[in-house]
């Protein structure tokens, strides 16, 4: 009976590692240099979801809920900006900046969000139920 919990469950530590990566690509969206000071422009991250959860202990547990599949990173998220003056501008004065839409990833930050709280009203739903019955059965 305390299985329907982990559908909701899964759903939000899905949603969390999405809002995780969102926030990555917000904090990066004008970084050009990797943590060895090398140039790399920061290349956004995409989650993507599948259905199930593989650590389930139960064959039909692992039929249930949600789980990260993959985080890939969009190696075409970069562009082209005009500064002779970077030391790092090619023969034309273009340095590469990634290409990361602040309202976008704002707009699925909310989605995110939006739908962890979903996630959690659910829980709520199921642990709220099964309080009722439980006074039922004493």
């Amino acid at each position: 009976m305390w299985g329907a919990l982990d559908i909701p469950t899964s759903g939000m530590i899905a949603q969390r590692v999405r809002l995780e990566a969102i926030s990555a690509n917000l904090a990066n969206k004008d970084a050009l240099y990797n943590a060895d000071g090398e140039y790399e422009p920061y290349k956004r991250r995409m989650v993507h979801f599948a259905p199930g959860d593989p650590s389930a202990d139960t064959s039909s547990g692992r039929a249930m809920g949600v789980h990260v599949s993959a985080i890939e990173i969009d190696h075409e998220a970069v562009r082209e900006k005009w500064d002779p003056s970077h030391p790092e501008a090619d023969d034309r004065g273009y340095i590469q900046i990634p290409d990361i839409d602040g309202v976008t990833e704002q707009v699925n930050a909310m989605a995110a969000t939006r739908a962890y709280e979903a996630n959690v009203l659910a829980a709520e739903a199921i642990k709220s139920t099964m309080a009722q019955a439980l006074r039922l059965l004493a």
